[in-house]
């Protein structure tokens, strides 16, 4: 296919949408398709220079009538504005909420200027298992997606859930999440793992942003018994309303000295490169990328086997699921994996695992189904 020109549409932050969304539109722009990233703030992992990468910010204003400025129609005005003077052949919006109602009133603009602008609607997660089955988002979530001219969800399981709770009468694709193996990979660092590790302890990591879905106490607890059998530390990557709690557990099990808050990093793959254990212990995850980040740097992963994680990880292969809250099964497989005559094994399964999500398998189903949406909506894609 020629050149399509996309407008991507996200939250600029470290959560799973926005950053698929921006490793997504990289990826297309160094196949030669030329993206516009339209958002209100640069986002975090947009730090590479590409002759077909584009950033359009999203400028909304506070008036004195206005409790809060008006993003989405700041959003919407801006979508049109670059729809029409980029002339994009595509929207294609990441999380429902406020992106594809957005993109619907974009594109009844755009119909009155006679322009016809498909629109594809990727649901992530929580914008369908939180936010948009509050019962004042319902209505508008719904209509949203039944007017996309595409849908696609990263997990069987979000599809499932989506089509459980919200009267769906679109088609929903399933394109699962996807990791750069070229950025994702382990790397030698090992004077890092030294520093953090002088004793040969094993390092477990866990990242995330710290919200309660993410059961941060159950990490603690699960590396509290993990290291009273062997000698480990651990490493929490990420920020949020749950960390404050997390480091008073800390504290109240005197272990303040074997575990480091790290907070927000860019570069997670250097600590991941010498990590030996994953834990996501979440109550809910739509795919689970931190998951198969973490695996793509050869670390096993032992989690909850809830919502999409079964998808991705594999039983007994690429580490261990238990039940949401089973603190002490996760301990007992966390122990078995981090046998250093079992360590081997679990890290080479990972990574063979993490290379059927490689980006350079997912790009294609996401190229192809663009197409098929610009067709169905007769707008041409070569321009």
């Amino acid at each position: 296919m020629e050149q399509i020109k996309i407008g991507i549409v996200c939250y600029p932050t470290f959560g799973g949408s926005g950053v698929v969304a921006t490793e997504l539109g990289k990826a297309l722009a160094q196949e030669g398709h030329q993206v516009h990233f339209i958002t209100y703030s640069q986002p975090s992992r947009l730090d590479f220079l590409n002759e077909n990468v584009f950033y359009h910010e999203v400028e909304f204003r506070s008036y004195p009538l206005f409790e809060y400025p008006p993003y989405e129609l700041a959003l919407a005005s801006k979508m049109v504005g670059v729809a029409m003077n980029e002339k994009l052949d595509l929207l294609h919006v990441h999380y429902a909420i406020p992106h594809a109602s957005a993109a619907y009133m974009a594109k009844q603009i755009l119909k009155t200027q006679g322009i016809s602008m498909p629109v594809v609607t990727t649901l992530h997660g929580t914008d369908i298992t939180l936010v948009g089955k509050d019962a004042s988002y319902e209505p508008v979530v719904t209509f949203s997606i039944n007017q996309s001219d595409g849908v696609t969800a990263v997990s069987e399981d979000l599809k499932r859930e989506t089509l459980e709770h919200f009267n769906i009468t679109n088609p929903i694709e399933v394109i699962p999440n996807f990791i750069d193996l070229e950025k994702f990979k382990k790397q030698k660092k090992d004077h890092f793992k030294r520093a953090i590790c002088p004793e040969g302890e094993m390092l477990i990591v866990h990242t995330s942003n710290f919200r309660k879905v993410k059961r941060i106490g159950d990490v603690i607890q699960t590396f509290y018994n993990i290291q009273k059998t062997i000698p480990a530390k651990l490493l929490m990557i990420g920020d949020g309303p749950e960390r404050v709690g997390a480091e008073q557990q800390c504290r109240d099990l005197g272990i303040c000295n074997n575990i480091r808050f790290l907070g927000k990093l860019e570069a997670v793959e250097e600590v991941l490169s010498v990590a030996d254990l994953f834990l996501m212990p979440s109550e809910k995850e739509s795919f689970g990328l931190a998951a198969l980040e973490a695996m793509a740097c050869e670390v096993p992963v032992i989690s909850s086997n809830a919502g999409g994680i079964p998808e991705l990880a594999i039983q007994g292969v690429t580490g261990f699921m238990s039940d949401v809250g089973d603190i002490d099964d996760m301990t007992r497989k966390a122990l078995f994996i981090l046998d250093k005559n079992n360590l081997p094994k679990f890290k080479e399964n990972a990574l063979n695992r993490a290379k059927e999500f490689d980006i350079t398998r997912i790009l294609p189903r996401y190229v192809e189904y663009y197409g098929k949406i610009i067709e169905k909506t007769h707008v041409s894609a070569f321009r």
